[in-house]
C-alpha cells in the first residue's frame, strides 16, 4: 500500500481561524522541497504597487515552481506568509482556493515592517514532499 501525506485537525485543538489544516504527516522516506519565498513580480520584473495584483503574480510563481518539479497543491505541506500591509483575506482566500481547492495545508502568516526589497507587499514560501 502506497503511504501519502495526511492532513488532521484534532478533535483537542480549536478548529483553524482560516483555511488550513493544524497537523500534515509525510511519509517516511517522501521527497521533501523547500522553495525560496515566492514574491509579487511579474514576468517582465515588473512589481505592481498593487497587494492584490501582488497576490496573484505571487501565486503564479508559486504554482510554476511547483510545476517545474511536478508537483501538485497535493504535495504542499507548508506554507509561509509573509506581508507588509494588510492582506485582502477575501481576495487571497479566492487564490488560495484555486491552488488547493478544499484539502489544505499547514500554514503560518506574519505581518513585518519590510520583505527583501521596498517594493515586495508579500512573500510566500512552499513546503511540498513527493510520496
Amino acid at each position: 500500500m502506497r503511504e501519502k501525506i495526511t492532513r488532521k485537525n484534532p478533535a483537542s485543538v480549536p478548529a483553524p481561524v482560516g483555511n488550513y489544516t493544524h497537523i500534515t504527516k509525510i511519509p517516511r522516506n517522501a521527497e521533501l522541497f523547500v522553495t525560496s519565498g515566492q514574491v509579487g513580480v511579474d514576468q517582465q520584473g515588473q512589481f505592481p504597487r498593487n497587494m492584490n495584483d501582488q497576490v496573484r503574480n505571487t501565486f503564479s510563481n508559486v504554482k510554476a515552481v511547483l510545476e517545474s518539479e511536478g508537483l501538485r497543491a497535493e504535495n504542499i505541506i507548508k506554507v509561509n506568509i509573509w506581508a507588509t500591509e494588510q492582506i485582502d483575506w477575501d481576495f487571497l482566500y479566492a487564490e488560495w482556493d484555486r491552488l488547493f481547492e478544499k484539502e489544505y495545508p499547514a500554514m503560518t502568516i506574519g505581518y513585518l515592517a519590510e520583505l527583501g526589497l521596498p517594493e515586495i507587499k508579500i512573500e510566500i514560501e512552499i513546503w511540498a514532499a513527493k510520496v
